[in-house]
């Protein structure tokens, strides 16, 4: 039986890639969450969700197996791969919807999430305070076609050479033990 994650932490395109290449994963999907519920049932589009009005981040929606990978793995992955000290930001990506946060389905998500973010703080020589917010995921919307698996359709493009390719080469060589056999 699998389970569902899903983290914000700066661009979709990045989280996505990361994620993919871990054992246990059975698919990733970027799209958008967090921000408030309408009465629309239309998801909203990449330009609203970038325009910071919608109130939502940009997310990836992990299925994964957790009897290959567990949810503390993917929560190491994910501040790994991100600074979960910036407030709405990463690097140049800058606005609420590249904000860290971990939207949880499970109240064990939640107390497993806040006791990481304590550990966290607690180990930090330089006191970084982490920002990630921790909600319950009420609504994922899944991005338009054109996102999903952009690195591995993009790799030559300078957002991916000079952001993602870095964050994959990071995971490659610090949890090689956490990745998928073949990629």
């Amino acid at each position: 039986m699998t389970k569902v994650a899903v983290f914000g932490g700066g661009c979709f395109w990045c989280t996505e890639a990361v994620f993919k290449m871990l054992k246990g994963v059975v698919s990733v999907a970027p799209g958008y969450a967090g921000g408030p519920q309408t009465a629309s049932p239309q998801a909203p589009t990449y330009k609203e969700v970038s325009s910071g009005k919608t109130g939502h981040a940009e997310v990836t929606r992990i299925e994964y197996d957790p009897a290959k990978i567990s949810f503390r793995e993917l929560l190491i992955i994910f501040f790994a791969t991100h600074d979960p000290t910036t407030l709405n930001r990463q690097g140049n990506d800058v606005g609420t919807q590249y904000r860290s946060i971990i939207l949880y389905t499970t109240p064990n998500e939640k107390e497993e999430a806040e006791v990481f973010i304590r550990e966290i703080e607690e180990s930090s020589a330089e006191g970084g305070r982490v920002v990630t917010e921790v909600q319950p995921l009420t609504k994922f919307y899944e991005a338009e076609n054109y996102h999903r698996d952009y690195f591995a359709k993009n790799p030559s493009e300078a957002y991916c050479r000079l952001v993602i390719s870095p964050k994959i080469e990071k995971v490659q060589k610090e949890f090689a033990e956490l990745l998928k056999k073949n990629g």
